[in-house]
């Protein structure tokens, strides 16, 4: 019975994560839609508006990792 319930406990995490990793990629594909686009309006701006694209990035990506680490971690 107990190896049973921890099958399914470990199907529930991994599905739980890919659900959640649908967060992150819209998140991923708005932060860079949105540059590209700015990019587009304003070329002079492309520096600034590159490095906050890339600093955005990185938080949200933080955030996919980390549940990637508590999806195997519980």
């Amino acid at each position: 019975m107990s190896a049973t319930l921890a099958a399914v406990e470990g199907s529930v995490n991994t599905i739980g994560f890919g659900l959640a990793a649908i967060g992150p990629g819209v998140g991923i594909g708005i932060i860079f839609g949105n540059g590209v686009q700015a990019i587009a309006r304003q070329p002079e701006a492309a520096g600034l508006i590159r490095q906050n694209m890339l600093l955005g990035f990185a938080v949200v990506e933080a955030l996919a990792l980390m549940g990637f680490v508590l999806a195997f971690a519980i």
